[in-house]
C-alpha cells in the first residue's frame, strides 16, 4: 500500500513538472514566433514589419527598469486596483447576500443593479470626470464600478443556491440568523464568491487602464498611450507587458486565496 501511495505521488510531482515546462514552452514558442516575424519583415495581410522586434522591446524594458518613473507608474496603477477592487469585494459580496436574502433589498435596489449592470464601466468616465473633484477619485471609481458587478452577481448566484436543507438543519439546532450567515451561508458560497472575484480582477484592470489612457496622470496606462502619441512603439509594448504581468500575478493572488480559504474543498472543486 505504501509503495502504490509512493508512485501515486511520484507520478503527480512528474505530470506537474511536465504541465510547467508545456506552459514555459508555449510562451517561448510565442515569443520566437514574435521574433522570427518582426526581425523578417513578414508582410502577408498583418503587417507584422511594422512592430518592435523582441530584442528591441527587451532593450526598451531595460532601460525602464533604471528609471524611477516606471516604479511610479506601477506603484500608482497597484494602488488604484488595490482600492478600487478592494471596496467592490466588500460591496459586492455584502450586497449580494442581501439581494439575495432579503425580498425589501431584491425589491428596492435590484431593479437598479440590474439597469446599470449592462453599461460598460468605462463608458462611466464622463460621469466620473463630472462627479468627482479629482481625476484619481473618478478613475477609483471606474475601476471599483468594473469589478464591482462580477463580484455581486456571482455571490447573489451562490446564495440562492445554496440547499435549503442546511439553513433548515441549522434552524433546528437553534441557530440564531447571524449564525446561519457565519456557519452556513458564508462558507457555502465561497466558491463562487472567489470566482466572482477571479473575473473581477480581470474586468478592474481593463476598465483601469481604459481610464488611465482617458483621464490619467499617472500609471501604467497612461504612460503606454503617451509612448504611442510619440510613436515610440518598444515602450509602448513595455507597458502592455507591463500589464499582463500586473494582471497575472494580482490575478493569481485571488485565486491562491481562494485555494487557500476553500482547502476544505475536495480537490477537483477547489481548482
Amino acid at each position: 500500500m505504501a509503495r502504490e501511495d509512493d508512485e501515486t505521488i511520484t507520478s503527480t510531482s512528474r505530470s506537474g513538472w511536465v504541465s510547467r515546462a508545456v506552459r514555459v514552452s508555449s510562451v517561448l514558442a510565442a515569443i520566437g514566433v514574435w521574433q522570427l516575424l518582426t526581425a523578417g519583415d513578414v508582410r502577408f495581410w498583418l503587417r507584422f514589419d511594422t512592430l518592435p522586434t523582441v530584442t528591441e522591446v527587451i532593450a526598451e524594458f531595460g532601460e525602464h527598469l533604471v528609471t524611477g518613473q516606471y516604479y511610479l507608474d506601477v506603484a500608482q496603477s497597484l494602488v488604484r486596483i488595490v482600492t478600487g477592487f478592494g471596496l467592490a469585494a466588500v460591496v459586492g459580496v455584502l450586497a449580494g447576500i442581501g439581494l439575495a436574502r432579503s425580498r425589501l433589498l431584491a425589491d428596492v435596489f435590484g431593479p437598479l443593479a440590474e439597469l446599470i449592470r449592462p453599461i460598460p464601466a468605462i463608458a462611466l468616465v464622463p460621469v466620473a470626470i463630472l462627479l468627482f473633484p479629482s481625476d484619481e477619485s473618478g478613475i477609483v471609481f471606474i475601476t471599483f464600478t468594473a469589478s464591482l458587478f462580477p463580484v455581486l452577481v456571482s455571490t447573489r448566484h451562490a446564495t440562492r443556491a445554496l440547499p435549503t436543507i442546511w439553513e433548515d438543519a441549522v434552524r433546528t439546532l437553534g441557530a440564531s440568523r447571524r449564525e446561519v450567515l457565519t456557519r452556513v451561508v458564508v462558507p457555502g458560497i465561497l466558491p463562487g464568491v472567489f470566482s466572482g472575484l477571479s473575473v473581477g480582477m480581470g474586468v478592474a484592470w481593463i476598465c483601469l487602464i481604459s481610464a488611465e489612457m482617458i483621464s490619467g496622470r499617472l500609471g501604467i496606462g497612461y504612460r503606454t498611450w503617451q509612448s504611442y502619441t510619440i510613436v515610440d512603439y518598444p515602450a509602448v509594448f513595455v507597458g502592455m507587458i507591463t500589464i499582463g504581468i500586473l494582471g497575472f500575478l494580482t490575478s493569481g493572488i485571488v485565486e491562491l486565496a481562494g485555494r487557500r480559504v476553500t482547502r476544505w474543498l475536495p480537490r477537483e472543486a477547489a481548482s
